[in-house]
């Protein structure tokens, strides 16, 4: 799946709709919004201080040039959901993709993660990205499981590796998968993106 698929309406597990669209320098307000009001033990663990216009400037720029592939979720006009592609353009892990996803707690458990996360593997092979990894910090239970129907696995712990906000030390996972077995395990699961499109 090509990044020029998006807008796409995706259908979630209680019937309502949200539209994907690939992040625009318009939507600047409306995601720094959307971090803002995520709890704050979500923002404990994030590896930037998502709250700051600063930030919201520098990711948008790393979107400009395509080191970061950003799809934003939106329902009743606002942002509910977004989920990052981190590449290297060139090196050694060229082949390498990462990807992060953060949704607003009420629209967690419907999907909207899962439908996240799958169209950005689609875009990953597009781009021909082999390999996916995944960083989460040990109390990010909901978020590992997310990723783990996915077929993605551990490849490693790295114990009291993050710091969050507060000084609190915690362990770093990582999990990774190939994006053809990612794709297999959409497909044994019945998760295949397009099935969520309407």
């Amino acid at each position: 799946m090509a990044l020029d698929s998006f807008p796409a309406d995706v259908i979630l597990r209680d019937d309502s709709t949200v539209s994907v669209t690939p992040l625009q320098a318009a939507d600047s307000g409306g995601l720094l919004a959307f971090y803002r009001g995520l709890p704050e033990e979500d923002r404990l663990v994030l590896r930037d201080d998502v709250t700051t216009a600063d930030w919201a400037a520098g990711f948008l720029r790393k979107v400009e040039t395509r080191e970061v592939i950003s799809l934003v979720a939106k329902a009743g006009g606002k942002v509910v959901g977004e989920a990052s592609l981190y590449r290297t353009m060139h090196g050694w892990t060229r082949h390498v993709g990462e990807i992060r996803v953060a949704v607003t707690p009420a629209f967690r458990r419907k999907g909207l993660a899962t439908a996240l996360a799958s169209g950005l593997v689609g875009i990953a092979t597009d781009l021909g990205i082999e390999k996916i990894i995944v960083q989460v910090v040990d109390n990010q239970t909901a978020a590992r499981r997310t990723f783990e129907k996915l077929g993605f696995h551990r490849e490693a712990t790295l114990p009291h590796h993050v710091m969050d906000i507060v000084g609190t030390k915690r362990d770093l996972i990582v999990l990774a998968n190939d994006v053809s077995q990612i794709w297999a395990a959409m497909e044994a699961a019945n998760q295949d993106y397009a099935s969520h499109l309407s």
